[in-house]
């Protein structure tokens, strides 16, 4: 089959899928795809998460596509207008348009082993007209941070007769003066935009939190023109910069004894306790240990807390009226508009996807406990399907640096299918499974199984996003596939051409050595030899 009659769907126009889509153009000139995008724009998270006050986490220049370093950033983290601009920008450069089909929202992909291909089911979201496709590969870049979670256990939800939403949801024709808003949650979003919307001292804001956050300073400093000029004209500034900054998320970090972790959690009491208002420090620190659960950076937030027109409720929620909020102690708090600052639903697949012997992502989930998949990428018995950020992902070493490592691992699976070598590729069972054990029993003795979280199925149970290891570590793992953990399905031409090659090293490995015979000793023709027998020999299996 010619590479013309293969197909590939991407689902999702974030980050992820972007730089996808960047890599199939410019790393293997391949252009027969399509990207599914149910909004009206790329960016993902970027562009649906507006509330006032959104902005990275992460440096910038770190969070920028290594190939496409931006000189003009105005300060260290980005907001959100920023970031979307920047990608909108690269989806022109590449060209990337012509090939999204925005507004339009993937039901289901079901694989026909007979055919060797994907039938997608899409859903226009206006007009809720229906449409099929074929796509030989289907690459997932729906991400974890894609369905909002609204907390219906809480009594009332739909009883409120304000304004109510997400805010990753958040509308951009509301006008918040004179109102009082209720903002449900403590965590990244809602330390954010607390202090941004209470700025106006005509809002009134009442932040109810269940469980305080661990909270650090984020310095945000602005670039100069100076700064921008030198990065944009003074060849490897920006990118030493960038590696500057890269090495503070990639160096080594030895495990800390109780000295050092009481030492850390000492240090971030003190800087709550210093920058919050007394009649809150009984409050304000949480019950478990720093890094159970993601620690906030701090951009205002407690130092909002100081106005008078915002208050901290820490009596818990005991039902949702038509007008406000009843508290546990049985307080009727009257508001305007709710703002659920609650987080995401990550847990759960959030479309159909079957592949062989009716299996399906989120069937496979549940059959694990929760979200499981082969080092966050591929699944068993689910061909030709790749997850972008997929289950335990979530390393230190966050932004684009892990996001190109899995593009860059998935192209050498789907390469082969791409230029008619193979028309499959599948993960065994075994494989899965061992790494799965070995990365869920790690994470058992680490200081994320010590609370209740959102990275948990049910709060409570699998840990489904942190990766266990230093952020390298996936970066190793993600380097190249190991064959031998996949099932190639029609590779005849494949299997030969890797044979070729690694005749091929292992004559380059035989030159070397009869080269350097006379040179060097035994021992070292050894290791040599015992390289080259470890990198290629094993490829002839």
């Amino acid at each position: 089959m010619s590479e013309i009659q293969r197909r590939v769907a991407i689902i999702g126009a974030g980050i992820a899928g972007l730089t996808q889509a960047i890599a199939l153009k410019t790393k293997l000139g391949f252009c027969n795809f399509t990207i599914y995008e149910k909004g009206p724009e790329v960016g993902g998270v970027w562009r649906a998460n507006t509330y006032p006050g959104c902005s990275s986490d992460v440096e910038i220049h770190f969070y920028s596509l290594s190939s496409d370093l931006y000189p003009y950033w105005n300060q260290s983290h980005g907001l959100q207008s920023d970031i979307q601009a920047y990608w909108i920008k690269l989806s022109k450069k590449y060209d990337l348009y012509p090939h999204i089909a925005f507004n339009t929202k993937v039901l289901s992909a079901e694989w026909d082993d007979a055919k060797q291909q994907y039938t997608i089911v899409a859903e226009d979201i206006f007009s809720g007209k229906r449409s099929s496709s074929v796509a030989h590969i289907v690459i997932s870049a729906v991400g974890i941070l894609d369905t909002p979670n609204i907390p219906h256990e809480v009594p009332g939800v739909r009883k409120f007769q304000g304004v109510s939403f997400h805010s990753a949801q958040w509308p951009g024709s509301i006008d918040l003066q004179n109102k009082r808003i209720a903002v449900i949650g403590n965590a990244s979003s809602g330390v954010q935009f607390v202090p941004s919307i209470s700025e106006d001292p005509s809002i009134e804001v009442v932040n109810f939190i269940r469980t305080p956050t661990w909270l650090n300073t984020r310095p945000r400093i602005s670039y100069s023109d100076t700064a921008k000029w030198t990065f944009a004209n003074i060849p490897l500034v920006m990118r030493l910069h960038r590696a500057w900054i890269m090495l503070g998320y990639l160096a080594p970090r030895l495990p800390m004894g109780d000295k050092t972790l009481q030492k850390q959690r000492d240090a971030m009491t003190k800087y709550i306790l210093d920058n919050t208002p007394s009649r809150y420090h009984g409050h304000m620190i949480p019950d478990y240990p720093p890094g159970c659960k993601r620690t906030v950076a701090d951009s205002g937030f407690l130092k909002s807390l100081h106005r008078s027109n915002v208050t901290l409720n820490f009596d818990g929620i005991a039902e949702i009226v038509e007008d406000g909020i009843i508290t546990k102690t049985g307080e009727r708090l009257p508001f305007d508009v709710i703002v659920y600052a609650t987080g995401f639903t990550g847990e759960r697949y959030p479309m159909h996807v079957r592949g062989l012997n009716g299996v399906t992502v989120q069937g496979y989930y549940d059959a694990h406990g929760g979200p499981t998949a082969y080092i966050g990428t591929t699944i068993p018995d689910i061909p030709n399907f790749y997850l972008l950020a997929g289950p335990n992902t979530g390393a230190r070493a966050t932004s684009t640096f892990i996001t190109e490592a899995q593009v860059a691992y998935i192209l050498q699976l789907i390469e082969p299918v791409l230029t008619g070598s193979a028309s499959s590729f599948i993960v065994k069972a075994t494989p899965t499974d061992t790494y799965n054990a070995k990365l869920q029993e790690h994470l058992s003795r680490s200081v994320y199984a010590h609370c209740s979280s959102w990275v948990r199925t049910n709060g409570s149970g699998k840990l489904f996003y942190p990766f266990p290891w230093h952020g390298t570590v996936l970066w190793w793992l993600l380097r190249r596939p190991n064959w031998d953990h996949y099932t190639a399905v029609s590779a005849e031409k494949w299997v030969w051409a890797r044979r070729r090659r690694a005749v091929k090293n292992i004559l380059k490995c035989a030159a070397v050595l009869t080269l350097l015979g006379s040179y060097i000793s035994g021992s070292a023709q050894r290791i040599l030899y015992d390289m080259c027998d470890y990198c290629d020999l094993q490829l002839l299996e």
